[in-house]
């Protein structure tokens, strides 16, 4: 997929996905890969985790 301009959460990296969700273009460090979700929305769907805490290296 081609995106292109700053991620819609940190705004400071470039933006290389698109959430399946909410559409939102965001950094492969705000984005779970296995999910299609950015981290907004995997916090969404799992309460109990919040956006800001997520680590998509456990995920």
């Amino acid at each position: 997929m081609s995106v292109s301009g700053l991620c819609q959460v940190c705004e400071s990296r470039p933006a290389e996905e698109q959430c399946q969700n909410c559409g939102a273009l965001v950094c492969t460090v705000h984005y779970n890969e296995t999910k299609g979700l950015c981290t907004d929305c995997f916090a969404q769907a799992d309460p109990s985790r919040q956006s800001d805490d997520v680590d998509i290296t456990r995920l």
